[in-house]
């Protein structure tokens, strides 16, 4: 089954407790593929493998209930696959989609009222940026699995219903790492509204325009504004990658009274001195507070 009806941060915490994970990198990597799935899957085993027993092997059946879902319209999965394979923008979907942005509202128009995407808007209020009230507005997907299937599965469908699954191997282990950043910073955004425990946040979201994308911007009770970025790499991050994201926001005349940020694998030591009230420093296994 399914799970439309639920928050990001609910889905996680659900498919957490269900799998009984604790450690938060192999949380987020199945949770990008199998979250919003009542299933149970063994973690202990290679997502391609997982995937290939609980999902390609039950293409008929995961194609008839996404169908249900959506309707089965050619142009709103063509309009799915945009979302999934890019950067979420209407206007770009529709591109990738060969719709018109009129054609294309209305596609959007019905998957929302389904509860399959969300529409999101640069959170230009928050910044103060008034004047980018026109910023292509981004498509979110509700569901992790729907997501995934719209990425990897519903393109090269026919390959995958005959039987042959080389072309997904191929092009999900190329993808595999980068597909999960979403999650990441959807999950980080979660984590400062829901347990910022300085201040409670009032306003919470995502700021971009066609030079800057800010992943987390939030506004707390007491009025002080909060930004921040995620790496969902391998590397540590590093004071310069600090120093750029703080570069790029003072071209664009941004600033903020806390800066947060959240990576997978930790800081560089130069980088950890400079953690203070003004720079919090989160990782992944900061994230477990969401499923308590």
């Amino acid at each position: 089954m399914i799970i439309l009806d639920k928050s990001i941060r609910e889905l996680f915490s659900i498919f957490c407790k269900t799998n009984n994970i604790t450690d938060m990198q192999i949380a987020i990597k199945y949770f990008t593929i199998f979250g919003g799935l009542d299933i149970q899957i063994d973690t202990t085993k290679p997502t391609i493998e997982l995937t290939e027993k609980h999902i390609l092997n039950n293409y008929n059946y995961f194609r008839s209930e996404i169908n249900r879902l959506t309707g089965g319209y050619h142009v709103d999965s063509a309009i799915l696959t945009g979302i999934a394979l890019g950067d979420r923008k209407t206007t770009n979907a529709f591109k990738r989609a060969h719709v018109s942005f009129e054609e294309g509202m209305k596609c959007v128009e019905s998957l929302c009222e389904k509860e399959i995407i969300e529409i999101d808007s640069s959170q230009n209020f928050l910044l103060g940026k008034r004047n980018d009230s026109k910023t292509p507005k981004k498509l979110i997907f509700t569901n992790p699995f729907v997501r995934f299937w719209f990425g990897f599965i519903s393109p090269i469908y026919k390959g995958i219903k005959e039987g042959n699954y080389e072309e997904f191997k191929i092009k999900f282990e190329g993808r595999e790492s980068d597909f999960s950043d979403f999650i990441f910073e959807e999950l980080a955004l979660s984590f400062v509204k829901n347990t910022f425990v300085e201040d409670k946040i009032k306003q919470h979201g995502q700021y971009w325009n066609e030079k800057i994308q800010i992943p987390i911007v939030a506004k707390t009770t007491s009025d002080k504004t909060i930004i921040g970025f995620c790496k969902y790499t391998d590397n540590k991050m590093k004071k310069s990658e600090l120093n750029k994201f703080l570069e790029d926001c003072k071209k664009e005349d941004i600033s903020a009274d806390i800066i947060v940020i959240f990576t997978k694998n930790g800081y560089s030591t130069e980088l950890k001195t400079l953690k203070s009230e003004t720079l919090k420093l989160f990782n992944v296994k900061s994230l477990k507070a969401l499923v308590q």
